[in-house]
C-alpha cells in the first residue's frame, strides 16, 4: 500500500489552526476596508507568458508550471545527448566545408545523419535554434581556428546557451499555464483587462494563496496566502506612508511589540551602481544585495565578482554594508556617496518626504528605519521598497511590498503607476505562535450541543435548535440517539462548553437541564433564559 501524504512544502490545516489564521485574516481585511480598499480575486492559474520575465531570473526558476490538458511528460522528453551532437555534427560540417549559414536551408542542408535518433520535438528544437541563432553560430563558427579549439569553445560556449533554448523549448510545449507566483502581477493584468470599469486611483485588496517552486524550510512554504494591498494610479508619497500606517496599525493589533519597517528605494541602488560606473550591473547588483541576510557579506562578494565586478568595484560597495544608526545619520552618509548621481539623489529624497509625512501620523509599535542593503529582489519595482522584520522571533521579513512604476506597461496599458505591501500571513503565524500571541478562546467549534434521546425528543427540540442560531449561537443536535456517555465524549472531544438535555420531563415543565460542561454544573432553565445565559 503506498504512503498517503502532501508534497513538501504544502500543509493540511485542522479547524484549531483555521481559527487562527481567520484570526489574522479578519484583522488584515478589517484595516485593508478601513483604509478604503475594495476586495478583488483573479484565478490560481495565469498564462505562463503573464508571469515569465516578471521576477528576474531567480523568480522565474521557482514558477510552478501547469501541463497542458492532454499533455504527456514522455511525448517531450527527448535525447538530450542527441541533440547536442547534432548540433555539434552539422556546426563541424559547415567549419571544415567552409560553408556560410545565411546561405543554408532548414530543409536541404540539415540532414546530418541523426535525424533517425530524434522525435520531431527534437529535430523542431535543433532545427529553432539553428535558424534563430545564425548570426551567434556564423560567428562562433568565424574565431574557430582548429578542430581542438571547435571542441572546447563548443562545449565551454555554445552547449549551456543551447541547453537553456532547448529547457525553455519544451517548457513551452508542454505548459502554457502556471500557478500564479504573488499577487502583484496578477492585478497588473486584472487591471489592463477591467480599465473601463474601475477609477483611479484604484485602492484594491486580495487575499489568496500563491505557489512557489521553492525548498521548504522553517518560514518557507510551497504554497502559502499572501494578503496585499496597492493603490494604482497614484504617483503621491501619501499612498506610501499610508500603507506603512497598515503595517503599523495590523502588526501592532495582532499582539506584536518589536517590529522594524526597513524602507529603502530602488532609486539608491540605481545610483549606487552609477556611482561605481557599472549602471549595467544594477539587476546582479540587486540579486546580491538582497542575499546578504541570508548568506553574508564573503558570499555576496563572491556573487557580484561572479557577476563581472571588479575587486575596486566591489571594495566601493562595502561601506554601504556597515552604514546604520539613525535614519538622519544614514540619509547624510549616502547623501554624500550619491552625491554624483542623480537618480541616487531623487531616491534619497522619496524617503525623507516620506519620513516627515509619517511624523504627521503617530506609529503604534513599528521602527522604522532606513536600510540601504534592503534591496527586494523583484525586478519591477522601481521606487520605495519596504520589509518588515520582527526583532522578537528570528524569521526573515514577514512583510513586503514597494512602488512600480509602470508594471501595467508590460501588458499594454503604460504610465499607471502603483504601490503596494504583501502581509506574509503564515510567517506572521509563525512567529504569532512562537510568542503566544493567539486568544484563547478562537475556536470556531460549536457552543451548544443538544443530546439525541429519541425521534419524539428531535421533534421538540429542533425548533430550539433553529432559535439558537437565529440568535446566532453555533449549535448543533447529535445526530444519533447513541449511548449518553457517547455523545458527552463528544461535547468533550470537540470542547463544546453546554450541552442541554431534553427527556420526558424536560418537555413536559419546559425548564431544560443545561450542563456546563467545564465547571459540571447543571440547572434547570427555560431555554430564553438559557439563550441569554450563554449568548
Amino acid at each position: 500500500m503506498n504512503k498517503i501524504g502532501i508534497p513538501k512544502g504544502m500543509r493540511d490545516f485542522s479547524p484549531k489552526v483555521m481559527a487562527k489564521r481567520n484570526y489574522i485574516f479578519n484583522i488584515i481585511r478589517k484595516s485593508f476596508e478601513l483604509h478604503g480598499f475594495e476586495q478583488i480575486e483573479t484565478p490560481a492559474i495565469e498564462n505562463l507568458e503573464t508571469l515569465t520575465g516578471k521576477y528576474g531570473e531567480e523568480g522565474d526558476r521557482l514558477i510552478f508550471n501547469v501541463l497542458n490538458s492532454g499533455a504527456k511528460m514522455e511525448d517531450s522528453i527527448v535525447d538530450a545527448h542527441y541533440q547536442v551532437m547534432h548540433l555539434k555534427h552539422f556546426l563541424l560540417r559547415t567549419f571544415n566545408e567552409n560553408l556560410n549559414l545565411d546561405k543554408l536551408t532548414i530543409d536541404s542542408d540539415l540532414n546530418t545523419g541523426y535525424e533517425s535518433y530524434l522525435s520531431n520535438a527534437s529535430q523542431n528544437i535543433v532545427n529553432l535554434f539553428l535558424y534563430y541563432n545564425k548570426g551567434i553560430l556564423q560567428k562562433f563558427i568565424n574565431g574557430i581556428n582548429d578542430k581542438r579549439t571547435f571542441d572546447i569553445k563548443f562545449k565551454v560556449e555554445l552547449v549551456p546557451t543551447y541547453v537553456n533554448y532547448s529547457n525553455r523549448y519544451l517548457v513551452n510545449s508542454i505548459s502554457e499555464k502556471a500557478l500564479r507566483y504573488d499577487l502583484t502581477v496578477p492585478f497588473a493584468r486584472y487591471v489592463v483587462q477591467h480599465q473601463n470599469e474601475i477609477t483611479f486611483p484604484f485602492r484594491r485588496f486580495q487575499i489568496q494563496p500563491v505557489w512557489r517552486a521553492d525548498r521548504p524550510q522553517k518560514g518557507r512554504y510551497r504554497e502559502f496566502y499572501q494578503c496585499d494591498a496597492d493603490i494604482i494610479g497614484s504617483d503621491s508619497l501619501l499612498n506610501e506612508v499610508e500603507l506603512i500606517k497598515i503595517f503599523d496599525e495590523v502588526l501592532s493589533e495582532l499582539g506584536l511589540q518589536d517590529f522594524s519597517i526597513k524602507m529603502n528605494n530602488r532609486k539608491i541602488l540605481s545610483g549606487i551602481a552609477e556611482v561605481i560606473g557599472r549602471p549595467d550591473k544594477i539587476v546582479d547588483i540587486t540579486v546580491a544585495i538582497d542575499k546578504l541576510e541570508k548568506i553574508g557579506i564573503e558570499k555576496v562578494n563572491e556573487e557580484l565578482s561572479q557577476k563581472g565586478l571588479s575587486d575596486v568595484e566591489i571594495n566601493q560597495i562595502q561601506p554601504l554594508f556597515e552604514l546604520n544608526g539613525d535614519n538622519d545619520l544614514v540619509i547624510n552618509k549616502l547623501k554624500e556617496y550619491l552625491e554624483v548621481s542623480k537618480v541616487g539623489l531623487e531616491g534619497i529624497a522619496e524617503i525623507e518626504k516620506i519620513l516627515a509625512t509619517v511624523n504627521c501620523w503617530s506609529l503604534k509599535k513599528a521602527k522604522l528605519e532606513v536600510d540601504v542593503t534592503l534591496a527586494r529582489g523583484l525586478d519591477y519595482y522601481t521606487g520605495a521598497i519596504f520589509e518588515v522584520v520582527s526583532n522578537e522571533v528570528k524569521m526573515g521579513s514577514i512583510c513586503g511590498g514597494g512602488r512600480y512604476a509602470d508594471l501595467t506597461g508590460i501588458f499594454g496599458l503604460k504610465d499607471m503607476s502603483g504601490v503596494g505591501i504583501s502581509f506574509g500571513a503564515d510567517r506572521i503565524f509563525d512567529v504569532m505562535e512562537e510568542l503566544k500571541l493567539f486568544p484563547e478562546k478562537l475556536s470556531q467549534s460549536t457552543k451548544l450541543l443538544f443530546i439525541n434521546f429519541g425521534e419524539k425528543e428531535e421533534n421538540y427540540v429542533l425548533p430550539l435548535l433553529e432559535k439558537a442560531r437565529e440568535q446566532g449561537i453555533r449549535a448543533e443536535l447529535y445526530p444519533d440517539a447513541a449511548k449518553m456517555k457517547k455523545q458527552m465524549k463528544y461535547a468533550d472531544q470537540k470542547e463544546i462548553p453546554y450541552v442541554i438535555m431534553v427527556g420526558e420531563e424536560e418537555m413536559k415543565s419546559g425548564q431544560l437541564t443545561l450542563k456546563n460542561m467545564k465547571s459540571g454544573e447543571q440547572s434547570r432553565l427555560d431555554f430564553a433564559e438559557i439563550l441569554k445565559q450563554i449568548a
